[in-house]
């Protein structure tokens, strides 16, 4: 299979991060890239609240810096160590410091892009290219909101609650490993935060929210869902709200950002395969 297109890369410099709890980190960047990545941005992608971004990661020790020429580092380097593609969320766009901010799911040397986010200094760069995104909350005050997920989807699930008006209602369910892993969310009074801590039982992640979301009653007014986390319990979480509460597809935002005992890269190749695909034909 060929490689696909190269992305325009904008080379991002760390401006500071933050320790939100202690599986998260915060790294806000700014720079020059800034201008060009909102101004080239399509104006409904930046403005949604699953806006996401593909991060290019270099292995610590080769000494590669970004931008990245991916067609000569193809020709000269193996596979396994060109840079890497990480799918992340835009947590926050702030005009006013000509910044983003990014939330990384830190589980000490795990994977590449949290102890990246761990380590980042200021001035450290970074590339990325996008944005991308397809989900905004409604405003429409009879929609009832449903939002769930895991600590992967947290950045997506606070932006929409962020952006929710004050009249919404429904219900946020959200899985984390425990109480230190929780964080201040602004969100409309009508709408129900419920924090689900899975380190507590013991539970594999995605357990606790496919059971919390079995528990709901379906509202009678129109849905609108937001479903994003493991694999699997996304899955059982379509079936769910399909079969079992009657939703369309178009009320529905689900996908999977990772898979239990998958690899990032494994997890990306098995989106084109029957293993991966969340909603059946």
């Amino acid at each position: 299979m060929s490689p696909k297109p190269n992305r325009p890369q904008h080379v991002f410099v760390v401006d500071h991060t933050e320790r939100l709890t202690p599986h998260m980190v915060r790294v806000h960047l700014g720079g020059p890239a800034f201008d060009d990545f909102v101004g080239g941005a399509d104006p409904e992608r930046l403005a949604a609240t699953d806006r996401y971004v593909k991060l290019l990661l270099a292995k610590p020790g080769l000494g590669l810096e970004p931008p990245y020429d991916l067609d000569a580092l193809r020709a000269t380097l193996p596979k396994a160590d060109l840079p890497a593609r990480r799918t992340y969320t835009v947590r926050k766009v702030d005009t006013a410091t000509r910044t983003i901010a990014i939330d990384f799911v830190v589980h000490g040397d795990e994977g590449l892009a949290g102890p990246w986010a761990a380590g980042a200094r200021p001035g450290d760069r970074l590339a990325l290219s996008g944005p991308g995104g397809g989900y905004a909350p409604s405003t429409d005050p009879a929609v009832t909101h449903v939002l769930l997920g895991d600590d992967s989807a947290l950045p997506a699930i606070g932006s929409a609650l962020e952006a929710l008006p004050d009249s919404a209602t429904g219900v946020a369910l959200v899985e984390v490993a425990g109480p230190a892993d929780e964080q201040p969310v602004a969100h409309p009074t009508g709408v129900d935060l419920r924090w689900l801590h899975r380190d507590a039982t013991g539970a594999e992640p995605g357990t606790l929210l496919l059971a919390a979301a079995r528990g709901l009653e379906r509202a009678s007014r129109p849905v609108q869902v937001f479903a994003h986390g493991e694999r699997s319990a996304v899955k059982a979480i379509r079936r769910l709200l399909q079969d079992d509460w009657g939703l369309e597809k178009s009320e529905l935002s689900l996908s999977a950002y990772w898979a239990l005992g998958r690899a990032e890269d494994r997890f990306q190749e098995e989106k084109r395969e029957p293993v991966g695909v969340i909603f059946e034909e």
